[in-house]
């Protein structure tokens, strides 16, 4: 027990008071000498205390714990301290309920669920050491912040919700993961603070659990603009917004034009006729082709901006480049992976202008079989920057004003197109699986306001370039594979061959059920996809079969891409946007003997692998974010009006519904339909009634009514409309 002078009285079996020793280290000392956790029962038994000294032992246990020198266990029925316990170091991430994922530093480990009541004041991000909690009560181990080693963010973005006092604002954290609040203090703003503006701020120090005291730093603007919302989404993904000084001194020094000195060892190319073909909006033009008949089969040169001419490994733009890994594209603005002075200038393939490239040259048979293909540095001169509409309306729709336009070059595009036609028929053959999966397109006013959101259009004008980089990606793969040279692959494993069941399984109660495949080898898929096309289970299949899939990814180790039923492919055509591309250029290079730089061993290729698939992944969840926030923005006032959509998933919540209208996807509820209880079905991927036996299944039409969307949360809420 506690003593006056703050000692506790340890009592013997007999009751007997043996010593008295200050009471952290005697207390701890009774953990320490124990191989397992102990009970608050059996504590409080050791100590002896009579009920007027059980109230003190049980705040100093408190205490310990709030200090995290004991760890919690079963609801206070038990405690340990966390030295006994397995530790992991790793990065903490969040989800919208509150609760956290520690990812470990070190491979192997399985990622540990952190409850919102053991996340010790870690923040997202945070590099953090957990305890692992002995056993588990889901599939994944469960742990206990005890300590938090870095910080991710001495900057926080927040948004004002209303003025407290003179120069003070109550605010809250944008991360919607990040559920904590702040006290501003906005007096280093130059200008009046007001409700609804973005802030960066500086946190000072915790006021209470889940409050913060913080300084203004810089205002972003008001939460609903396009341009603040971009900048929201940049730094919470920790995307680069400025180039180092001594990136852009190295760009800066670059010329506006290759210099005579650079053609030599160069095939001259400039009197063929190369167009690049992009969207209206494009600024960087990486790749050019040009095909032509020779003895009745198609040739085709692809030609691609030889930027590692301009970046030598590991010179400041490199490094950079590595770093960021990719371009991320916003629908306002991008953030490149090199300057503009290289990405729009020296290494893009603008019209009437010499340009270094690397070329792949290919001769494809009248099946679109590829009989040879050659590589080497050359030189071109674009003849012209045409666009996806030009190709559509001049060469598909043959809109006679068009084609004037670009009559110098509609016998190269017809050409283009025979053979992208036959080289798309015989990736089909083999088993390519192609989802049709439009982009979002968002229209903006004069002031940047989103006027309009729908789907991007696609024809075979985009197919034709498609069609000719993918041919170019396989070559230079299977090049390198087959001389046993090292390389950077894109592969794409095999699906979740659990989810290709379900969806089996699923058809198999369906019209369907004649042609479910035995295996999910791709074309059997893909057959499977035509059979589907135009019946009532046409998105069902679809959908399933793309949640089956895995990701895409980069790899020292060649898998071979399933989506493609390509056993080598690698990016080699966009250098300028993506650093893997960059990386085959100069592997390629060193294979056919133009380089003397060290190949890269096979560790060094899979760690930038890596980190180029978590780069990736990173513009890929910035894209989905920034549509989803401005689609949310767009539809701010639309609140109470009717959309039809498709059942697009289903939980124990409620289900999701895919508008027609504008590609935008709203969440149903399930204590917003009235009258009945409804349980979920996973086989079926459908929710039932269990009094009217209504059903809502994956794919089913509806009729639904925007209710409320919100940006903190950055969700839409849609209700059903009888």
């Amino acid at each position: 027990m506690q003593g006056a002078n703050g000692y506790f009285i340890f009592m013997s079996k007999k009751k007997k008071i043996s010593k008295i020793q200050k009471g952290p280290d005697r207390l701890l000392q009774l953990f320490h000498r124990s191989d397992h956790p102990l009970s608050l029962k059996k504590i409080l038994r050791s100590f002896a205390p009579k009920k007027h000294h059980k109230k003190e032992i049980l705040e100093r246990i408190e205490e310990l714990v709030a200090s995290n020198r004991l760890i919690s266990l079963n609801r206070g029925r038990a405690f340990v301290p966390p030295d006994k316990l397995k530790q992991i170091k790793g990065r903490l991430e969040m989800t919208a309920s509150g609760a956290g994922f520690l990812l470990p530093e070190e491979k192997g480990h399985a990622d540990v669920y952190i409850s919102p009541d053991d996340l010790g004041g870690a923040w997202p991000g945070d590099t953090v050491i957990a305890a692992v909690l002995p056993g588990r009560r889901g599939k994944k181990p469960e742990g206990r912040v005890i300590r938090i080693k870095e910080r991710r963010m001495a900057e926080t973005l927040v948004v004002l919700t209303r003025k407290t006092a003179a120069h003070t604002f109550a605010a809250r954290a944008m991360d919607r993961y990040f559920q904590i609040f702040f006290l501003v203090d906005v007096r280093p703003l130059k200008g009046k603070a007001e409700p609804g503006e973005v802030l960066v701020v500086k946190t000072l120090r915790q006021l209470e659990a889940g409050m913060f005291k913080a300084e203004a730093l810089y205002s972003l603007g008001r939460e609903e603009s396009v341009q603040v919302q971009e900048s929201i989404v940049k730094i919470q993904k920790e995307i680069s917004r400025e180039f180092p000084e001594k990136v852009l001194e190295a760009a800066g020094t670059l010329p506006l034009d290759p210099d005579v000195s650079d053609f030599e060892a160069r095939e001259d190319l400039r009197a063929l006729g190369f167009v690049t073909i992009d969207g209206e909006d494009a600024k960087d033009f990486d790749d050019a082709v040009f095909v032509y008949r020779q003895d009745g089969t198609f040739r085709l040169i692809v030609a691609i901006a030889d930027v590692s001419h301009y970046v030598q490994a590991d010179a400041p733009l490199d490094q950079e480049a590595a770093k960021r890994g990719n371009s991320f594209y916003f629908p306002l603005s991008v953030e490149p992976m090199f300057p503009g002075e290289l990405s729009n200038g020296l290494c893009s393939l603008l019209p009437d202008r010499d340009r270094l490239v690397m070329a792949v040259d290919m001769n494809f048979s009248r099946t679109g079989e590829r009989t040879d293909s050659r590589f080497y540095p050359a030189l071109i001169r674009s003849r012209a920057r045409l666009t996806y509409t030009q190709v559509k309306k001049g060469v598909l729709q043959e809109e006679e004003e068009v084609r004037n336009e670009i009559r110098d070059q509609l016998p190269m595009l017809h050409l283009a197109e025979q053979l992208a036609r036959t080289l798309n028929a015989k990736r089909k053959q083999r088993g390519s699986l192609d989802f049709d999966l439009p982009e979002p397109e968002i229209g903006f006013d004069s002031g940047d306001a989103p006027t309009h959101i729908r789907y991007r259009e696609h024809h075979f004008g985009h197919q034709i370039i498609e069609e000719c980089m993918l041919a170019a990606n396989e070559a230079v793969a299977e090049f390198l594979g087959q001389n046993g040279f090292p390389c950077l692959y894109r592969i794409h494993p095999e699906p979740d061959p659990e989810k290709i069941l379900s969806l089996f399984n699923l058809l198999s109660k369906s019209d369907l059920q004649p042609a479910v495949p035995e295996t999910a080898d791709p074309k059997s898929l893909q057959q499977l996809l035509q059979k589907a096309a135009g019946t009532k289970q046409e998105f069902l299949v679809n959908r399933l079969l793309l949640r089956s899939m895995m990701q895409a990814a980069y790899s020292a180790k060649n898998k071979g891409h399933y989506g493609l039923a390509a056993a080598h492919y690698c990016h080699f055509t966009s250098p300028i946007r993506r650093y893997a591309d960059l990386m085959v250029h100069r592997i390629l290079k060193t294979a056919l003997g133009l380089s003397r730089a060290r190949s890269r061993s096979r560790r060094s290729l899979e760690n930038m692998a890596l980190h180029l698939n978590d780069q990736e992944r990173k513009g890929v969840d910035a894209e989905r974010e920034i549509h989803k926030r401005l689609t949310i923005i767009y539809l701010m006032d639309k609140i109470g009006e009717r959309f039809t959509g498709l059942v697009s998933s289903v939980a124990e919540k409620g289900f999701w519904v895919e508008l027609d209208q504008i590609p935008a996807e709203g969440l149903v509820r399930l204590d917003t339909l009235p009258n009945d209880y409804f349980v979920l079905i996973p086989e079926e991927q459908r929710l039932r009634g269990r009094r009217t036996g209504k059903t809502f299944g994956l794919g089913d039409q509806v009729r639904v009514r925007l209710s409320n969307c919100s940006l903190s949360r950055l969700e839409i809420d849609l209700e059903i409309e009888n």
